[in-house]
């Protein structure tokens, strides 16, 4: 592992940290509320550690999750088994210079969405459908709309995160460390779903060339926030799995230290609502048990969250690969196998 030179002991201590994050066997992996109380983010207690990295101006606070004052949330006819009841409106406009189209959506620059929801530019593109910026002609504020393509099966999948969407507005987003979902509305058979505008996803913010591999000292924070939101969305006993840099938002680029908070809750469940043999996430992040079809929990994302730490610091993935099998193929060659009563 390569890193940017800093305090050997910062090293060790993250190097430590991470081991306890990969464990193959889920059951001995580290949890949130341990990482937060590692010596990696405790100077007091390891007085080797990084001191004489610049020290923030304005400190990253975590706040446990039953600490905190959870929002009233608006009631809604959705459950993880039973669909939402959506009207059947149709609001949508489509300009005569498109600078995207497809198929299924039909949505350029210049589109009205919901009535009054302005497509401004495209921020990501998916198997659900796409993620435009929109600027909403009523208040002016400019918002993040994420697109579901009408399809039955994408559909069902956004009903699913609706429920879980209406699980974290019990939690307060900027404490949380997690984008903040202002509800939803229906374009054409489409499911729109409305959320903050963030500035950059961080897989762009670490592949600039200026910030490809972070120093230790960049890390620490970030690491610290994305493990407070974990340790939320546990309080509420949910799995995200599918953690990765292109699931994690900077809030504001320039800021310091950065502030990140996590997003894209499509494949997220109740850890209560887990089907074994389902191969969620993305592969390269996704944690063994998995991989191999076996019962998974909040774990698996505390498995990601490590391999996104690494590539934090080293500026590539750890384990890359295309399929599930290459990527075993890496973690058994620097690991080894998993446990047998993992296997069996």
């Amino acid at each position: 592992m390569m890193f940017r030179r800093g305090p050997e002991n910062g090293q060790r201590l993250f190097v430590s940290l991470i081991k306890q994050m990969l464990a193959l066997d889920a059951n001995q992996r580290i949890t949130p509320s341990e990482v937060l109380r590692h010596p990696f983010f405790n100077p007091k207690s390891s007085p080797c550690i990084d001191m004489s990295a610049e020290r923030p101006q304005n400190p990253v606070v975590f706040q446990h999750p039953l600490n905190l004052k959870c929002k009233r949330s608006e009631k809604i006819n959705c459950s993880f088994q039973n669909s939402v009841e959506f009207s059947q409106q149709v609001f949508i406009h489509t300009s005569a210079n498109p600078s995207f189209s497809s198929d299924e959506l039909e949505i350029v620059e210049g589109s009205i969405l919901g009535k009054h929801y302005k497509v401004e530019a495209f921020l990501g593109e998916g198997g659900f459908g796409i993620v435009a910026k929109c600027r909403d002609t009523n208040t002016n504020q400019a918002v993040a709309i994420k697109v579901n393509k009408s399809r039955p099966d994408i559909l069902q999948q956004a009903k699913k995160e609706i429920f879980i969407l209406e699980q974290l507005r019990r939690l307060d987003p900027e404490a949380a460390n997690i984008v903040q979902w202002n509800g939803f509305f229906l374009d054409r058979e489409r499911v729109c779903l409305k959320f903050e505008l963030l500035d950059q996803c961080l897989w762009d913010y670490i592949r600039n060339p200026n910030n490809r591999r972070l120093p230790i000292s960049e890390v620490r924070p970030i690491l610290g926030q994305l493990t407070n939101a974990l340790s939320h969305l546990g309080s509420l006993g949910i799995v995200h799995a599918d953690l990765k840099p292109g699931n994690i938002m900077v809030v504001n680029r320039y800021e310091s230290p950065v502030k990140v908070r996590l997003i894209d809750f499509g494949l997220a469940c109740p850890a209560s609502a887990v089907m074994p043999g389902d191969r969620v996430g993305t592969v390269g992040y996704s944690a063994p048990e998995v991989m191999l079809g076996l019962p998974y929990n909040e774990a698996c994302d505390m498995w990601s969250l490590g391999l996104v730490a690494v590539e934090l610091i080293t500026g590539v993935p750890l384990y890359p690969g295309k399929k599930y099998y290459d990527v075993l193929k890496f973690i058994i060659e620097t690991q080894g196998q998993p446990p047998d009563h993992v296997l069996d």
